[in-house]
């Protein structure tokens, strides 16, 4: 059983590095080189040991509740729109007055703000969830493993850089932005027409 490309540009968008500079440097901005790669390693750790742990609780509450996936699928698009939805919108909203502040940046900042929200987000929990339990067999499962395994890494590899590749794409990160947002409106409700069409053959 192949996986469609959908659900690995929605594990990518939702769980990838995309959105994650900016925050990152803003974090990170009054902190050294040793904290800021310290800051990083912590992050991904913590990032993927919550994947982890939400991937095993919502196997068991599938198993438990007899949730059907197209229900848990449905979930995973409703959140999918109305987050990037709100995202696009805010693109058209006057820019807030940027307020400095200089904060002392702490190891405690790896776990929040940055592994939670920035990087593991509700809908990007719910798509590894709806990854897993459309697998048929272990070699399945394995390839998701490694694509997950492979999306931390390259998130901690952005996360090393950020601050030398912010200002070259001070211009494009903005312009990215839009075209990923478009995109996840646009799989969002993709995922919700396909799984109506499969609720209805129930």
């Amino acid at each position: 059983m192949q996986l469609k490309l959908e659900l690995f540009t929605f594990l990518f968008l939702s769980l990838g590095p995309f959105k994650i500079i900016g925050p990152f440097v803003k974090v990170t901005r009054n902190a050294t080189p040793a904290l800021t790669r310290q800051i990083a390693i912590r992050a991904t750790l913590y990032s993927s040991a919550a994947i982890l742990i939400a991937a095993t609780l919502g196997e068991q509450i599938l198993s438990k509740y007899s949730i059907p996936l197209p229900i848990l699928a449905l979930s995973a698009g409703i959140i999918l729109f109305l987050v990037a939805l709100l995202e696009v919108i805010k693109q058209f909203e006057a820019p807030i007055a940027r307020t400095d502040s200089d904060v002392a940046p702490t190891l405690n900042m790896a776990l929040n703000p940055i592994a939670f929200p920035t990087i593991v987000t509700p809908y990007g929990i719910a798509a590894v969830i709806v990854f897993l339990a459309i697998c048929p067999d272990m070699n399945c499962r394995l390839r998701v493993i490694a694509i997950l395994a492979g999306i931390m890494l390259l998130n901690l590899i952005v996360m090393l850089i950020a601050k030398h590749v912010l200002k070259p794409l001070a211009l494009i990160l903005p312009i990215l932005g839009a075209v990923l947002g478009i995109v996840q409106v646009a799989l969002g409700l993709l995922i919700i027409h396909s799984s109506i069409k499969e609720l209805l053959k129930i």
